[in-house]
């Protein structure tokens, strides 16, 4: 299966677990996976949240944020693969001056 993502419709989600402005997600979910491609503009956040029942995979396409996981801060960039286990707690927050785009994927477990 080819998940082209130039072809997705995008997805504005509003303060998005709790987090500040808007994520732009273009996704493709079913029972098994969730795949995105977003882009979070400066100043936006995706909210801290827990993984109760799957794990996270995030790897930064562009730009610079920070991840906030289990309580510490980590720095990301554009090459860098954050991931976060199922059963911890993260946040990913662009705090520069530029987009932050990121691929990730949600395995249901």
């Amino acid at each position: 299966m080819i998940l082209n993502f130039e072809q997705m419709e995008t997805k504005v989600l509003e303060h998005f677990n709790g987090g500040e402005k808007e994520l732009k997600a273009k996704m493709q979910v079913d029972e098994y996976n969730k795949i995105l491609h977003g882009t979070l503009a400066p100043g936006a956040s995706i909210g801290l949240h827990t993984h109760e029942t799957s794990s996270e995979i995030i790897y930064i396409l562009q730009g610079k944020g920070t991840v906030l996981y289990d309580g510490a801060y980590e720095d990301v960039e554009a090459g860098v693969c954050h991931y976060c286990p199922k059963g911890h707690s993260h946040s990913l927050i662009n705090n520069s001056d530029a987009d932050l785009v990121f691929f990730a994927v949600v395995p249901n477990q």
